[in-house]
Parts: C-alpha cells; structure tokens; sequence
C-alpha cells in the first residue's frame, strides 16, 4: 500500500510540474517550429504546430540581412568575459565578508547588497556621461564594465558569501599549519569546494549579459557592435514590416545555446543555490 501511494504521489507530482512547464515550454516550441516555416504559414488560422513545407531560408537571411555572425560574437566574448571578471570579483569579495573579520564588515555588507536595490534605469544617464567623457561610447566597454560590477556580481558576492560561511573553519587551520596565506586558503581549498557556488554564479551572470538589451541601445550605434538582443530587433523590411521568419529563426539560434547550458550545467546550479541558502 505504501509503495502505491509513493507512486500515487509521484504521478500527481510528475503531472502538476507538467501542467506548469507548459507556458514556459510551448512558446519556445513554436518558435523553433514557426522559424522554419514559410512566411505565411506563421499566421495561419486555425494554427498548426508542424508545416508540410518546412525551410531553412529563414536562417540564412538572418546571417545575410546584417551582420548577425558578427553580432554573435559580440554577445559571446562579451558575456564570457563578464562572466569570468564576475567570478574573480565575486569569489573574493565573497571570501572576504565571509571568513575575514573586520570593523564594519556587516554594514558594508549591506550597503553592498543595497546594490541589488538600484534599478539599472536610474544609473544609465550619469553612467552614459561618464562613459562619453572617457571616450568609450560605441565601445563595449561599458557593457562589460558596468555588467561585471553591478547588481549581477552583487548577486553573486552573497552566494559566494553564503556558501563561505558554510565551509568548516578546520579547513582553514589546515591550510594555515601546511603554510597558507589567505590568497592560498581562498585559491587551493576554498574555490575547488565552492564549483556548485560558482556554476550558479557563472549561469546568472551569463544570461544577464547575454540578455542585456538597455545598455547597448544606450551605449552602441554602430551596427557591428551590437549584441544579439539589440540585433533582434532590426530584422524588419523596406516598408518597417516585422521579417517574422527570419527574426524567430535569429531568435531561435540566440535561446538554444543558453538552454543547453542551463541542461548541461542545472545540477551544478540548483546545488550552488541549495547551499547558498537561496531555496
């Protein structure tokens, strides 16, 4: 009777997280079905998921309507290296509140995650000027700069902190009787324990850059400096009309790869926030 009603249970479990992935599972679905669809078709009533003519023209017009291979690239190298300055920063920061104690570390800790509190609207305009006066405009450097040090590396120092703190104090003795400094506490023993902390970090902070759409319509003019989200949005015709199947098949070549990530990478994440304290 037990052994029915733990599958009992499970059925009902497996259902309910069926039913509930559907607004999140079906849009996705159609776009990569409606990305290789003719045109017409998309609109078609009643709708259909499948197309008896299915093409992949779609997909080579996004690569020859504008630089999108370009525009690629730029959204790749720029949320890896955010992602890596993230880490390094994050990680440090993370270990310092945690396992070192000095005067006023709690309030500064709190003015840190005040961070998190500041929305990126409110800063753009000072930051824009900032940015002009230093010669950086139509530059990705301040996406990177302003990614990596704002509110996703906040972020990211407390679930660094979070999972410090848990880590036994013997750990520490250990590394200082074998002659280690804290650069060589935090590098050899701290950062190999913390791979769940930092995968979730480094999944975070990735899709925050790879999603960033405000900053570089703010900071980038030119058309082979902008990232894929800013992209998206220029695939219309000579009359201002959306390109439909060209811009679902770009959207679907900008999503897959995050999505695979996140597959590959969600036990590593979901642990990391578990430890953090983040449930």
């Amino acid at each position: 009777m037990s052994s029915r009603r733990s599958l009992l249970r499970r059925a009902l479990l497996v259902a309910a997280l069926a039913v509930l992935a559907i607004p999140f599972v079906v849009p996705t679905v159609w776009m990569v079905a409606a990305s290789v669809k003719p045109l017409p078709e998309i609109f078609k009533s009643p709708p259909s998921l499948l197309t008896d003519h299915p093409t992949f023209a779609a997909y080579g017009e996004a690569f020859s309507f504008q630089p999108f291979a370009r525009q690629y690239v730029n959204s790749l190298y720029i949320a890896v290296l955010v992602t890596m300055i993230t880490l390094l920063v994050s990680s440090l920061a993370g270990y310092a509140f945690a396992r070192i104690k000095f005067p006023g570390a709690n309030a500064l800790f709190l003015v840190v995650l005040a961070g998190l509190l500041v929305p990126s609207e409110v800063t753009i305009v000072p930051l824009f000027q900032l940015f002009k006066q230093a010669g950086m405009i139509n530059t990705h450097w301040p996406l990177i700069l302003v990614t990596s040090l704002a509110a996703p590396c906040v972020l990211a120092t407390f679930i660094m902190r979070q999972f410090f703190i848990a880590l036994p104090a013997e750990l520490e003795e250990a590394g200082r009787l074998d002659g280690l400094g804290r650069p060589g506490i935090w590098w050899r023993i701290c950062l190999p324990l913390a791979r769940p902390a930092l995968s979730a970090v480094a999944i975070l902070t990735f899709l925050a850059s790879w999603n960033l759409y405000l900053e570089p319509t703010v900071y980038l003019t030119s058309p082979e400096l902008f990232t894929l989200p800013q992209a998206l949005t220029r695939f219309t015709d000579a009359y201002g009309g959306e390109m439909w199947n060209t811009q679902l098949a770009a959207a679907t070549m900008t999503v897959l790869p995050v999505l695979i990530v996140f597959v590959v990478a969600q036990r590593h994440f979901v642990e990391g926030l578990a430890h953090s304290g983040l449930k």
